[in-house]
């Protein structure tokens, strides 16, 4: 798919078909991840992908969705919610801000990978990273930075220009998720 189109048709995806994603697929956003940008090529990094039935509820549990269209767009476990998750982690004693914007670039291009293939993702970061820990076995040394919802959307999220400025996400009648985006001349400056 074309970047200039790939890119602006990407919306977060928060409900989800009941349908396994093959580990392959997985992989290849993985795999796509590892070649962001990082700060000084450090490689920090690391993913958890969570698969197992009763790992991937336990996690689901620890997550809060969507606040301003809650509860309506929370998915419901068995119904919509997402069958898989990925933990990005890395060392605690590597953590500062270069790495959370390396976390950002993987992330960013997992979500492009993803929807390119069909895939939706909800990337998270409210969620119990102390429970995601326990329930991974993640290893003494490591955090959970962010996770990754990934499946099959059930769901078509429309993006938008913003207009005067609002760009609260909303609920239409028809049950759509719309998300305003700023215009460029909005969010630009040219000197």
């Amino acid at each position: 798919m074309d970047f200039t189109k790939l890119s602006p048709a990407r919306r977060t995806i928060r409900r989800f078909e009941q349908r396994i994603v093959p580990d392959e697929e997985l992989r290849h956003l993985i795999d796509m991840a590892r070649f962001a940008s990082c700060g000084s090529n450090k490689q920090f990094l690391r993913y958890i992908v969570i698969r197992r039935p009763e790992s991937v509820k336990a996690v689901f549990e620890t997550t809060r969705w969507a606040g301003l269209v809650a509860p309506r767009r929370t998915p419901v476990w068995g119904v919509d919610a997402p069958l898989c998750f990925i933990a990005v982690t890395m060392p605690v004693d590597a953590e500062n801000a270069i790495r959370h914007a390396d976390a950002g670039a993987a992330i960013q291009t997992i979500q492009l990978a993803a929807w390119e293939r069909g895939l939706g993702c909800c990337w998270f970061a409210s969620f119990d990273p102390a429970k995601v820990a326990e329930i991974t076995g993640l290893a003494a040394g490591y955090k959970v930075l962010y996770l990754i919802a990934a499946g099959y959307p059930a769901e078509s999220p429309v993006g938008e220009t913003a207009v005067d400025g609002n760009v609260d996400y909303y609920l239409d009648a028809e049950d759509v998720l719309h998300i305003p985006k700023l215009p460029v001349d909005e969010i630009t400056e040219w000197m």
